[in-house]
């Protein structure tokens, strides 16, 4: 099962990284190109304990839907994403919030595996790893940009 793990160093308070890092609408305009979008569950705001959302995106020009739940919240120090439904065989995403100096440490550290056993370990290997590398890379360079903007 393959791990990302993504290191961000953030001008802000872990109060307001943890704060961004679980809103939705932050989410979705982060994720521009892929078209991200709540459609289920929380919609809008920020998310919290056992909190549920349903996502649309489209990537590789498909349509995927997912829907994750807060599994974990430790407010401002550590939450957990995990897939209930979607794409994934399995997918968690724990995010962590240390205070570094006059920042923050963001760290995401996500383990995903893909269904369709000897294929989907194949897509693990040559495409999902980088792509999703990609996403979350993409992702905190916003909140970085938008935190450090305030």
């Amino acid at each position: 099962m393959p791990t990302l793990r993504l290191e961000t160093l953030v001008r802000a308070s872990p109060e307001d990284c943890f704060d961004l890092s679980l809103s939705v609408d932050a989410h979705t305009a982060s994720m521009g190109p892929s078209g991200e979008r709540a459609v289920d569950g929380i919609t809008e705001g920020r998310m919290g304990p056992l909190d549920t959302v349903t996502w649309r995106a489209r990537h590789f020009g498909l349509p995927f839907r997912m829907t994750s739940t807060i599994t974990a919240w430790d407010r401002p120090r550590r939450f957990v994403d995990e897939q209930v439904a979607g794409p994934f065989r399995s997918w968690r995403h724990e995010h962590t919030f240390t205070p570094h100096l006059d920042r923050t440490l963001m760290v995401d550290i996500a383990t995903f595996e893909a269904p369709y056993g000897v294929l989907g370990r194949a897509a693990e290997t040559l495409v999902l790893t980088r792509y999703l590398m990609r996403l979350l890379s993409q992702r905190n360079d916003w909140l970085r940009t938008e935190l450090e903007r305030a």
